[in-house]
């Protein structure tokens, strides 16, 4: 019999964080890029369409996973549990023909046939006790057998080459991977295993117990104008009869859970992603004084909770009427179907027992759909996110090749240069057009502009990460290629992996890293090399920027893409950075993108990025003299001793 309580607490899982940044993610989006998010529903042969939909999810997800390396372990798991269900279903029937002996010996008051039966109870109890604790047992290992191979699929296609950035451009399909490859992995891996080992259960035991209802309801017969008529299979047909109008009517009230739950796991993430938000900016919003504001946002967003939440809860109440009253029903419709046989005495009393036990244990297969429609459609909307992710990923080098303009080359003398190079933004409009220019191996370069002019979005060409414009970048040989953005990335883990990153940490011994510290003014940090910490908020913007050219120095690249990142450092500071390039790292190749003063006096060229009515147009300045960094060099170095 269905508890409403545990309908309802199947509803309860929480989302992971959502992707706050979509709206700015559109603003450098190409429209026509934008994928769809979740297919709409609709009337009609919507639902005949939604099943096809699962079904091809379902495969696609299992054909993958199965393929993969953990595949042959889940396929065990499955087996074992289709041993351990053959096993319990004949525990169950030798229990319902137990049923019936018991019965009969109580009706016959017969204490030796009482107390044999009881002996027999507790062989057929321990039997299936001992299979129920095997199929738990195996049914949890599966489930976590389920999510790493899910998860692990997820990974491989997220972590490709500049697939984890080029999602986030995509549109909804693409967003919030962190709740893809967390929340909805477990929840897929989890309600998969109950529902498919569930409803595998129910069919065995529908198997089971049909064919004995139908021999035992052939006792069943109704007078009808003085004469009797038999139907065959009678208890049957009102199981069936009985089962149908349940699960109709559940069909009906309770659809619109799953596009409520879809609805409410989004509102869930928007939260979680603005608590974070808050958390991520506590000292500037401490600064401003901004607690207020930020109250007044988080009560918007929890208002969208709230009335996501009350939508769902009002669609499971509706849905209770059916589901626990057809519990409740279920108590008293087959003894009241199997009623006549026994007043009229071709039943006796165990035989009616166990008429009314395959009544429930067909019941109970018929009425799957009915028990767990809630966890189903729970069950739907995680396999469409994590199908929809999965999709995305998969479809994200079409779309971007389709979409492409800018050809990368590899450069045969492993220079860069750019060849009539046009880069548009989300509104078709050109920032960067007809740019020609080449860097060769040894140059220093400055590209400048006025702010939103493209230069950002240049370096993200260069590296591969923005496809979209025209023209050819010819590029040197990409394991000699090391980009440092404006805010550098710190991994979770030690400050020694986040020197060394991305190569492991091991990969430097310590008098290397340790001089690269020092070199880089962070001789402070020399004792905490392995202590684990959030870095990337323990440091200021300014050491997380020498943190980056102490990772440049153990790399020792051949070209270094620099954006901004000396912004955080004062003039001294920046100038020991830089002066990594005239002697520890001669020879590199440099591009740097900058406003700072005496950024020029550094780099032996400049290119300047100048707005026009027809695009932004790339210019090359005259080459500066290089003296003055010398000298800039020659009042440095005393005083870094």
């Amino acid at each position: 019999m269905t508890d409403p309580a545990s309908l309802a607490s199947k509803q309860n899982s929480p989302p992971a964080a959502s992707t706050g940044l979509e709206q700015e993610a559109k603003l450098a989006r190409p429209d026509h890029l934008e994928t769809a998010g979740p297919p709409r529903r609709s009337g009609g042969s919507g639902g005949r369409k939604d099943g096809e939909n699962v079904a091809r999810e379902m495969y696609v997800l299992f054909r993958d996973m199965v393929q993969g390396r953990k595949g042959w372990p889940m396929l065990r798991l499955a087996l074992a549990i289709l041993v351990i269900l053959i096993g319990n279903m004949i525990g169950q029937v030798r229990l319902n023909e137990w049923n019936g002996a018991f019965f009969d010996a109580v009706e016959k008051r017969n204490s030796n046939a009482f107390s044999w039966q009881l002996v027999v109870f507790l062989g057929i109890i321990a039997f299936l006790l001992t299979m129920v604790v095997a199929q738990t047992w195996l049914q949890e290992r599966l489930k976590i057998r389920l999510r790493e191979c899910l998860t692990h699929i997820l990974l491989d296609l997220w972590l490709r080459p500049n697939r984890a950035y080029q999602l986030g451009l995509v549109g909804q399909a693409g967003a919030q991977p962190d709740q893809r490859m967390q929340e909805d992995c477990r929840l897929f891996s989890e309600f998969t295993t109950e529902l498919g080992v569930g409803m595998l259960q129910a069919l065995m035991l529908l198997v089971s117990f049909i064919g004995v209802l139908w021999t035992l309801s052939s006792y069943a017969t109704f007078m009808i104008n003085g004469e009797e008529v038999v139907i065959p299979g009678y208890m049957v047909w009102v199981a069936i009869g009985y089962a149908g109008i349940g699960s109709g009517l559940t069909w009906l009230v309770g659809r619109p859970l799953i596009r409520l739950n879809t609805l409410r796991y989004a509102r869930e993430a928007d939260l979680r992603f603005a608590l974070v938000r808050v958390n991520e900016s506590a000292e500037s919003v401490a600064l401003y004084s901004g607690e207020p504001d930020e109250r007044r946002s988080l009560d918007r967003v929890v208002d969208t909770v709230l009335h996501a939440t009350r939508r769902l809860s009002g669609a499971l109440a509706r849905l209770t009427w059916i589901t626990s009253g057809y519990g409740w029903l279920a108590i008293v419709v087959p003894i009241l179907a199997a009623a006549p046989g026994y007043f009229t005495g071709q039943l006796t009393f165990g035989e009616l027992m166990m008429v009314v036990g395959a009544f429930n244990q067909v019941q109970a297969a018929l009425r799957y759909f009915v028990d767990n429609f809630p966890k189903i459609a729970d069950w739907r909307s995680a396999v469409l996110r994590v199908a929809t992710f999965r999709q995305a990923a998969l479809d994200l080098d079409r779309v971007i090749e389709e979409n492409r303009r800018i050809e990368i080359r590899r450069h045969p003398q492993d220079w860069l240069s750019f060849e009539n190079l046009s880069i548009a933004l989300s509104d078709g409009s050109i920032i960067i057009e007809d740019a020609t220019a080449e860097v060769q191996i040894g140059e220093r370069v400055l590209i400048v502009g006025e702010s939103g002019s493209g230069k950002s979005t240049l370096f993200r060409a260069i590296a591969s990460l923005w496809p979209w414009g025209s023209g050819v970048i010819q590029i040197p040989q990409p394991e000699y290629m090391m980009f440092l953005p404006q805010r550098p990335y710190l991994p979770l883990g030690t400050l020694r992996a986040a020197l060394c990153y991305p190569a492991a940490p091991g990969t430097f011994n310590d008098e290397m890293v340790k001089a690269a510290l020092e070199r880089c003014g962070l001789a402070d940090f020399i004792g905490h090399l392995d202590e684990e910490k959030r870095w990337d908020q323990s440091l200021s913007l300014g050491q997380q920027q020498r943190v980056a050219f102490a990772r440049v120095l153990l790399h020792k690249p051949r070209w270094v893409f620099m954006d901004e990142a000396t912004s955080a450092l004062d003039d001294d500071n920046q100038a020991s950075m830089l002066a990594l390039f005239e002697d520890e790292l001669a020879g590199a190749s440099v591009l740097s993108i900058g406003h700072r003063p005496g950024l020029e006096e550094f780099h032996t060229r400049t290119l300047h990025i100048r707005k026009t009515r027809e695009g932004a147009v790339l210019l090359a300045r005259p080459r500066p003299q290089p003296r003055p960094f010398a000298d800039w060099l020659r009042r440095l170095r005393p005083r870094s001793g």
